[in-house]
């Protein structure tokens, strides 16, 4: 039986219903994702309302951060940040890691006053940036030092050996992508990469005489790859005071800032909001079957320090020896 006209006319009516409803919680979709994600923005970088003591953590192993850098900038700018902490716990990482922070936290205190409060490692890249701070604070039992730079290299030639796999190649200069684990490192290859690495090394001792109430002497004597605990660097004038959170306000309060403003972290911001954050991130994962925290558990045991590369400054006990890493 052909449909009435009256049907038809109905169906479109219901079908044009559907589309502006289907419309309207798209819009009110997108609009909930944007104001979720400003105010978790807002709490992520608090640049805006009150005064205030920024709080920057730097943990684990360090490399050129482009969101932290951009975090650090922004605090540089906000006339809201009266004082700067940053709160650092790190074995280091590469040296050019190392340095662009340390940049970034020294145009911070050409403006407002920084202090480094160091947790329980400050080491290598991790001391470079502490030392860009005008005033260190360690704990008594801190791990600091390390000042050094190296670079790292497997030898494969015994396994290829073993296995049968002989390398093939033709390049334009002995040096060229040398070393490399596929042959014996020569004496020119070794004397290449010494040289680099002692340049490098000259740089790091220079800075940490600049900003460091000590000659360059006393820093050379100091450079040797040694850690310390906080007590001994005290001693040796590699940190200002021992302490926590508490001794970095009260030497802010004596820069001039109010030791009663609100210490508020200015966190990364892949951490803020509802949803857009990494919790989302691992819900979706969870969702399609996907290992949610494979990234997270690959940090926490280090495992990123294994993709490293170019000049290092990072500090790792082994289940061998202790010593640079």
């Amino acid at each position: 039986m052909a449909p009435r006209a009256d049907d038809i006319i109905d169906r479109r009516r219901i079908r044009r219903k559907l589309t502006f409803w289907r419309v309207a919680t798209l819009l009110v979709a997108a609009i909930a994702i944007v104001a979720f994600g400003a105010f978790g923005m807002r709490d992520t970088w608090p640049g805006q309302g009150r005064d205030h003591i920024a709080q920057v953590r730097i943990e684990g192993t360090i490399t050129e951060d482009e969101e932290l850098l951009e975090r650090l900038e922004r605090i540089a700018e906000a006339d809201t940040v009266k004082g700067v902490i940053l709160s650092i716990d790190s074995p280091g990482g590469t040296t050019a890691g190392g340095e662009a922070i340390y940049e970034a936290v020294r145009r911070i205190g050409e403006k407002k006053p920084v202090v480094a409060q160091v947790g329980t490692l400050a080491a290598s890249a991790g001391y470079m940036i502490a030392s860009a701070s005008d005033h260190i604070v360690a704990r008594k039992s801190s791990i600091v030092g390390s000042i050094g730079v190296l670079v790292q290299f497997p030898d494969l030639t015994g396994l290829m050996d073993k296995v049968g796999v002989k390398l093939e190649e033709v390049k334009s200069s002995p040096l060229k992508a040398e070393p490399s684990p596929f042959n014996p490192t020569t004496d020119e290859e070794r004397a290449m990469i010494r040289a680099m690495i002692m340049d490098s090394y000259d740089w790091f001792v220079g800075l940490v005489t600049e900003r460091r109430p000590l000659s360059r002497t006393e820093v050379l004597a100091l450079a040797d790859g040694s850690v310390f605990t906080g007590r001994q660097a005290l001693d040796r004038k590699l940190v200002d005071a021992l302490g926590g959170e508490e001794q970095a306000i009260e030497w802010l309060k004596s820069k001039g800032v109010d030791a009663k403003l609100e210490v508020r972290e200015w966190k990364p911001a892949s951490t803020g909001g509802f949803l857009i954050g990494q919790s989302l991130a691992r819900s979706v994962a969870e969702a399609v079957g996907l290992p949610a925290s494979g990234p997270d558990i690959l940090r926490e045991l280090g495992g990123e320090r294994l993709f490293l590369d170019g000049l290092l400054s990072v500090w790792q006990p082994s289940s061998g020896a202790t010593g640079e890493k």
